[in-house]
């Protein structure tokens, strides 16, 4: 397999159920793309803003995201971790470099791989209620938002990144 090859055609993820392929493989593809970058980066161009989100708010936010989104697919709510974990994305974090970020974000991506692999889908159509006012959604729609809304980060990471000319 050429590694130009994007994972959604390199086959199923074992173990996840077909209608939630799509969920995995995006998931899997914004890692790689985040390992095969981020970790060269030094903390003054992941935490130096220039008119736009930094770099590391978008790794941040990505798993943080995630996290959330997966945790309402789950039927649960945000626990007080989470909520102070929000809060703090937006802030520069200095001492987490590239290494740290991706490390954090591959260890979010794999509990959300855990959970596709025990979602039942038979029950993908469930209700989930979202946030304190209980947005109406299902289990299909979180993961699926949480799929695009991690590729959209990853896409604007790359962006952000190449925008502040590191020569990547």
């Amino acid at each position: 397999m050429s590694p130009t090859t994007e994972v959604w055609l390199t086959g199923p993820v074992d173990g996840v159920p077909r209608v939630l392929q799509p969920v995995a493989h995006a998931l899997i593809q914004a890692q790689q793309e985040m390992a095969e970058l981020a970790p060269s980066l030094s903390a003054d161009v992941l935490w130096t803003a220039r008119g736009a989100a930094t770099p590391g708010f978008h790794v941040l936010h990505m798993a943080g995201a995630l996290d959330r989104l997966f945790t309402y697919a789950r039927g649960d709510a945000l626990n007080d971790m989470q909520k102070v974990a929000l809060r703090a994305e937006v802030q520069p974090h200095p001492e987490l470099d590239g290494k740290a970020l991706v490390g954090h974000l591959e260890a979010t991506i794999h509990r959300a791989l855990t959970q596709l692999r025990e979602t039942d889908e038979a029950r993908v159509f469930d209700e989930r209620k979202v946030g304190r006012a209980g947005l109406p959604s299902s289990v299909l729609g979180l993961l699926f938002h949480a799929a695009e809304h991690t590729t959209r980060h990853a896409g604007q990471f790359i962006t952000t990144v190449k925008l502040a000319g590191t020569g990547h």
